[in-house]
């Protein structure tokens, strides 16, 4: 059985930082072999795609009001993703997911597999 375990969330002030963690394990399972993404859900919106990294790690993808302030990485000898963010607002206030994907890259909810169980990142003004 594959768990994903997002850490790292809680309440900041605006301008601050965090980094979340998202650690996989499973019998078998290898993260290294899948794209891993970072979702994030608020209140009253739908899941939204956040940023994405490749198997090896060499491509990254945000979405458009990420880039800049946010930092996907990997160490795939640890089968963990990381989630640097910078420069936070209130409206980055959500539940974020990580999530796997056997697709070489993906922004889009229904191509990820296996996901997390969320961590609460909320943003004071």
């Amino acid at each position: 059985q594959v768990r994903m375990v997002e850490s790292g969330g809680g309440l900041v002030q605006t301008g601050d930082s965090l980094r979340l963690s998202c650690a996989a394990s499973g019998r078998t399972f290898s993260i290294s072999s899948y794209c891993v993404g970072w979702f994030r859900h608020a209140p009253g919106k739908e899941r939204e795609f956040v940023a994405s990294i490749t198997r090896s790690g060499v491509y990254t993808y945000y979405a458009d009001s990420m880039k800049g302030r946010f930092t996907i990485s990997r160490d795939n000898a640890e089968n963990t993703v990381y989630l640097q963010m910078n420069s936070l607002k209130p409206e980055d206030t959500a539940v974020y997911y990580c999530a796997a994907s056997a697709s070489s890259y993906s922004n889009t909810v229904d191509e990820y597999h296996y996901w997390g169980q969320g961590t609460q990142v909320t943003v004071s003004s």
